[in-house]
């Protein structure tokens, strides 16, 4: 396995040198895509023949019904924010790089039990390993939400953080496109649809560069060539964000900041103070919102009126909800009574197919 790990590392580094050394032109467009379809493949190839190492504090284990990560560049306050947010202590001070390992912490909002973390500042060029940020974006991948941490003097961070994701592959508050690949065993490639807005000859090159030379493709969205050769790696990564835009309190006319990077970055942005606990809990509120989580109510049917919070993601179903709390549940289901914003009056008889809300309070009905 090291032998092999080796020969791969070697045959990565010919072809980054061989890419670097290329002049970009029209005669060489088809040679350099050719060659970053096979740097794709080849590490691709390291990471299944690598065995799983992990920096010592880089490595977060994903606990409770949801987790959020909080990125930004040193000194934006994330570690302040992160106090106030979760039941941990991160070490705060006014110099940079304060935070030196990835440090989780519990948001409890809404009977929900949100696993937060605080992640060292990123810099520049993380993306090429500086300040350790390979390591540290390894570590976000583990999340639901992406929270980036912007110090409302400095709002120029934001677009050098998404660069450096977009580096690596991951996109922020984007769909993934639809892309089909049916292997076959002869016949060639043949692209059925292609909505990418690449020439078909580059896309046929990009698989072949993969090794793809028999298969069916369907791209029904548009998708750029560096993006496109991610997704068939399978390095392509798709979170979900939203902005915290801390430090308000040292700025004027915030409110207006806030709503102009909203429309600008197409993000829920909420505009903070960590140090002053200003509009922390609409920050709360907003992470839970966005990680795609609704918390429902299990009633008895009969005796104490204790109701059991129960998370789900959603879309949610009367069906998951028992899956969850009992497999058995499901087979012996004969109906549920809903009472919450899902039902049309109080006590409203429903199948297991029925989509549950946010805030519904629930009694399954067994067959006898």
């Amino acid at each position: 396995m090291a032998e092999k790990k080796e020969m791969l590392e070697e045959r990565l580094t010919s072809l980054q040198e061989e890419y670097s050394k290329t002049k970009d032109n029209k005669k060489t467009n088809k040679h350099l895509r050719l060659i970053k379809a096979k740097i794709a493949r080849v590490r691709k190839e390291i990471i299944v023949a690598s065995k799983r190492v992990h920096q010592d504090g880089y490595f977060v284990k994903k606990t409770g019904d949801a987790t959020a990560a909080l990125i930004g560049f040193p000194s934006t306050g994330k570690s302040s924010l992160i106090n106030a947010l979760a039941n941990t202590r991160s070490k705060t001070a006014s110099y940079d790089f304060t935070t030196t390992s990835i440090i989780p912490g519990t948001l409890v909002f809404n009977d929900s039990h949100i696993q937060i973390f605080d992640t060292p500042g990123l810099i520049e060029d993380a993306h090429l390993g500086a300040g350790g940020g390979r390591s540290v974006i390894a570590a976000m991948k583990v999340a639901d939400l992406l929270v980036f941490v912007i110090d409302i003097n400095n709002l120029g961070h934001y677009d050098k953080l998404s660069s450096e994701l977009a580096s690596l592959n991951i996109y922020v508050n984007r769909k993934k496109p639809q892309i089909q690949i049916n292997a076959q065993n002869s016949g060639g490639l043949h692209l059925e649809i292609n909505e990418s807005g690449l020439p078909n000859a580059d896309v046929q090159e990009i698989l072949s560069g993969f090794g793809i030379h028999n298969a069916t493709v369907s791209i029904r969205d548009r998708v750029g060539e560096d993006e496109l050769i991610a997704i068939i790696s399978g390095r392509a990564y798709y979170m979900r964000a939203i902005m915290a835009l801390n430090k308000v309190d040292t700025a004027h006319d915030y409110a207006n900041v806030a709503a102009a990077l909203s429309k600008k970055y197409g993000m829920e942005v909420i505009p903070v103070s960590a140090t002053e606990n200003m509009n922390i809990d609409a920050l709360k509120r907003a992470i839970y919102q966005n990680m795609g989580i609704i918390t429902v109510y299990l009633k008895p049917r009969m005796g104490e009126e204790r109701l059991m919070p129960m998370v789900l993601r959603r879309p949610a179903t009367v069906g998951d909800a028992a899956k969850k709390f009992h497999t058995e549940i499901v087979d012996e289901l004969k109906c549920a009574y809903i009472t919450g914003p899902s039902a049309k009056f109080p006590n409203q008889r429903v199948g297991a197919a029925h989509a549950l809300s946010n805030g519904d309070v629930i009694t399954f009905i067994k067959n006898k």
